[in-house]
């Protein structure tokens, strides 16, 4: 194809692509009238029917989903919490992690490793451990071995206030 038929295939092809759209939306003007008028016509019957049947009202005595769902504990405004209240959380599994402190190695140093290898920790020899449930501060304690292994026995009990202030270092 030489350089000038190219050109006036090109030229053509605008030409082209503007008769065809210009069809298109001739030929979508009656549907789209017909479209118009169809909703309109469905929308004119529905408000010559009158308004639909009214939804039944609310019973006064009917209480709300979430109350029939999850009944309100009872005797659970203040510390005294029922004995049947309590029990449902009783047999609730969580994780009870004994740390015996931390450190930061670089990767390097980590591949280093092998059997054998000692880690220094940041936490002393005699020091009390850490003792978390489900990630949370609860206690501190010492460690202890019970029949071959080991244990802790705790030595104190972190109150919530105590928790935020650790959390503020």
């Amino acid at each position: 194809m030489s350089k000038g038929n190219k050109q006036d295939a090109l030229a053509a092809v605008p030409d082209d692509w503007a008769s065809a759209m210009a069809e298109q939306a001739l030929a979508s003007q009656p549907a789209a009238a017909d479209a118009a008028d169809d909703w309109g016509s469905a929308m004119a019957e529905q408000a010559m029917a009158g308004p639909s049947a009214p939804s039944p009202a609310p019973s006064a005595s009917s209480t709300p989903a979430g109350e029939r769902v999850f009944p309100p504990l009872q005797n659970s405004l203040g510390p005294d919490i029922a004995e049947g209240d309590i029990a449902r959380v009783l047999d609730v599994p969580v994780q009870l992690t004994a740390e015996l402190g931390r450190t930061r190695i670089t990767i390097k140093n980590l591949l280093q490793l092998s059997p054998g290898s000692v880690v220094e920790l940041d936490g002393l020899a005699g020091e009390p451990m850490d003792v978390f449930i489900n990630g949370y501060l609860i206690a501190q304690g010492e460690v202890v071995v019970v029949n071959d292994k080991f244990g802790i026995r705790l030595t104190d009990i972190i109150t919530p206030s105590e928790r935020i202030q650790k959390l503020n270092r």
